[in-house]
């Protein structure tokens, strides 16, 4: 029923960018029935390293406000109550409220994306990244029929790709799946710690390109960090040039 639930509120937050009166912060904060306690077990019990990044509760408030939220749901404990995660060394990072580690707050890296003003309807929400320039996006709508399902705009095929999971399901997915098989050939030997020195804002940029026959082979590539919004844009724009999107 918990399970249900959190599913429904995702759904509702996807569509509360429609309203055109945003709903005060008052109503979006729920301390009797909030879905951190949730959250913290799920990652007590992780089998991947989870590191969760201090929270400004000024910018949280303002974060979760922004995102229309509320804090009964995965999604709005996150924001409400952390700076964003760190899976794997940083190799994942799931977004919140921003702060000094990982400066991008979940609204404001959404904004001029999935929508161009806080209020508007959003057909995706980009809840999550990867250290290779890979992006987890919430569909709103906008990437398929299956509302409140993740996607991942995949850097070795530059593909929206289904993943089949809810929000809560793709945490589960960061905390406890085989990391090491989901991106198999795309972790080279000194991964672990070229990521722990990576800025959580900045992505690597692969040359060959990891989308191309040259690209498959990470040991032979040369990397560069990047700022992450560059990689963001340099997907689309490649996806336009090779004809994936019209």
């Amino acid at each position: 029923m918990k399970k249900l639930t959190f599913i429904i509120l995702v759904l509702i937050s996807l569509t509360t960018f429609s309203q055109t009166k945003m709903r005060p912060i008052e109503e979006l904060i729920n301390e009797n029935d909030s879905g951190w306690p949730f959250v913290t077990e799920w990652i007590k019990s992780a089998k991947n390293k989870v590191e969760i990044l201090s929270v400004d509760k000024q910018k949280a408030k303002d974060a979760l406000y922004k995102t229309q939220v509320t804090t009964r749901s995965p999604m709005g404990s996150i924001v409400f109550e952390t700076g964003g995660i760190l899976v794997d060394n940083g190799w994942i990072r799931i977004l919140g409220s921003g702060g000094e580690k990982l400066k991008r707050s979940l609204p404001e890296w959404n904004l001029g994306k999935g929508f161009t003003e806080f209020g508007q309807p959003s057909s995706f929400l980009l809840v999550a990244d990867d250290a290779i320039g890979g992006f987890f996006l919430l569909n709103g709508g906008g990437l398929g029929k299956d509302l409140g399902k993740i996607y991942y705009l995949a850097p070795d095929n530059l593909e929206f790709e289904p993943l089949n999971l809810s929000y809560s399901e793709f945490l589960n997915f960061c905390f406890n799946n085989n990391l090491d098989e989901f991106y198999k050939g795309y972790r080279w030997k000194t991964w672990k710690d070229d990521v722990a020195k990576l800025d959580c804002d900045r992505v690597f940029n692969f040359v060959p390109y990891l989308w191309t026959k040259e690209g498959k082979n990470i040991e032979k590539s040369s990397k560069k960090d990047v700022p992450i919004e560059e990689q963001y844009s340099l997907n689309l724009d490649f996806r336009k040039q090779l004809g994936i999107e019209k």
